[in-house]
């Protein structure tokens, strides 16, 4: 048996297993039927944030919640994880050791050095450096089911448990937001310290524009600034939210909302390829891309010519 699917070509393979999953469907089907749409699940709901602990001041809410422990999560875990890196350094390197010494390299010489003039890469690689790792874990952490559901409960020794549930704090839309605003403004603050005022302003256009032309370029300039804000943001917010909400969907959301059982022998298997994607590629690839954007804006704005 085993010969004869080695022999089968990779096309009759993915038929075939794509066959034997709609099999399954139909006889989930016809073992357990349809129950009906379920209008009282909101799968949005796993991103609602109830606070834990109310903290009111006027109208600031510093509430605790769901998001606020994934942050500190991510936090500790990324001292943690360096810290107890940083003291078991070996000569000769494991594999842990081999694994994050290419990580630094691709923060220090890729990311950081690679976008900016070597001595604000000096000074600003412990930033990118940051950004990246933390982000990174922040976005892994997403994909680690943790007792944060508090609309579902269950009984533990007589406590009411949450239920199990993943989040990132990355998919809400205010931490990518707060991380692009601290970036934004650094940046600016340092293409000021480095040109002055209106030196910084001025080598928002172009060497060579002259006359009028320098007027709508300026304000072009002026626009595209201020859309770093959105996409630098709104690329992390909806790329780890699209991630999860496919989870969530594919891995029984789907079944639940539609109260059809069997298409979950289609649904898991695409929701199991959708979580390793995600935490094999989109974690990292977001953090890189978030850290690398830093770096060439703080670049940008402390190169010695305008662009």
């Amino acid at each position: 048996m085993t010969g004869r699917l080695n022999n089968l070509s990779t096309k009759a393979k993915v038929f075939l297993g794509l066959g034997t999953m709609i099999g399954l469907a139909i006889i989930l089907g016809a073992a357990f039927g349809n129950a009906g749409r379920n209008n009282g699940y909101q799968p949005q709901n796993e991103f609602k944030l109830d606070p834990w602990i109310k903290i009111q001041i006027g109208s600031l809410d510093l509430s605790i919640n769901k998001a606020v422990l994934y942050l500190f999560l991510a936090a500790v875990f990324t001292i943690v994880v360096m810290v107890w890196i940083e003291n078991r350094m070996q000569a000769r390197p494991n594999r842990v050791q081999t694994a994050i010494e290419a990580t630094y390299d691709l923060t220090r010489n890729n990311i950081t050095f690679g976008n900016m003039d070597r001595n604000y890469a000096l000074k600003w690689f412990p930033f990118c450096a940051t950004a990246f790792f933390f982000i990174w874990f922040s976005n892994l952490l997403g994909y680690l089911p943790l007792p944060t559901n508090s609309e579902e409960t269950f009984n533990l020794f007589g406590l009411k448990i949450p239920s199990f549930a993943s989040y990132a704090a990355t998919a809400n839309i205010s931490v990518p937001l707060m991380l692009t605003l601290i970036v934004w403004l650094t940046y600016h603050v340092e293409g000021i310290r480095k040109h002055g005022f209106r030196g910084y302003l001025a080598t928002w256009i172009p060497a060579g524009v002259t006359g009028f032309a320098r007027i709508p370029i300026f304000g072009i300039e002026v626009i595209s600034h201020f859309v770093r804000i959105i996409s630098l943001s709104v690329r992390l917010f909806a790329n780890l939210l699209a991630g999860h909400l496919l989870i969530l969907f594919m891995g029984g959301g789907l079944v639940v909302l539609l109260g059809i059982a069997a298409i979950g022998a289609i649904t898991v298997p695409v929701a199991i390829i959708f979580f390793i994607f995600e935490v094999v590629l989109i974690a990292t690839l977001q953090a890189f891309i978030f850290a690398t954007l830093t770096a060439i804006y703080i670049g940008g704005a402390t190169a010695a010519e305008g662009h």
